[in-house]
């Protein structure tokens, strides 16, 4: 593996002919379903440079980044409350590669249920995360309201959906 450029989250590597992006400042990422007694899901929207538009997403991070010895489900209750203001009993749910053509990320997938209001969210100073709480008999309509404005909906989105459906099974 020969590494072509190497910044200061991520790099860019040549793996025997083959290019992609691999993050060196952590050890994998997660991402969170959170979904309220109520019946809501909360979902996180940010700009996203890269595609340079706001994208609404399933709450997610870097496993640590902050503390190398940090365990996969703490960095996920830490980005969940990070992020949302939310906290929840967390349930792993899978692990997959998150788009295995141009990055090595792995996402260790977490279900929230029950998830309960105890701060403001919105990020780190790094970050301005918007949070939105929508019914789940309602999402769909949202989210395509949400494309109408203009706004991208992250695939794993609709995943998280699905699992929030499921989640008393």
């Amino acid at each position: 593996m020969k590494i072509l450029h190497e910044g200061t989250w991520a790099r860019f590597v040549d793996d025997n002919g083959w290019e992609y992006v691999e993050r060196h400042t952590s050890s994998g990422i997660v991402v969170i379903v959170p979904v309220t007694a109520d019946g809501e899901i909360v979902l996180v929207e940010q700009y996203r440079r890269a595609v340079k538009s706001r994208v609404l997403e399933l709450p997610a991070g870097l496993v640590g980044d902050v503390d190398a010895g940090e365990s996969f489900e703490a960095a996920a209750a830490r980005e969940l409350v990070e992020e949302t203001g939310y906290e929840a009993e967390l349930r792993f749910l899978l692990r997959g590669p998150l788009s295995p053509g141009i990055t090595s990320e792995v996402g260790h997938f977490f279900l929230a249920p029950n998830a309960r209001k105890i701060g403001t969210g919105g990020g780190d100073e790094t970050e301005d995360i918007t949070v939105h709480v929508v019914p789940l008999g309602q999402t769909e309509e949202w989210l395509k309201s949400q494309i109408a404005a203009g706004k991208y909906i992250e695939p794993k989105v609709y995943a998280g959906l699905y699992w929030a459906r499921l989640r008393d099974s």
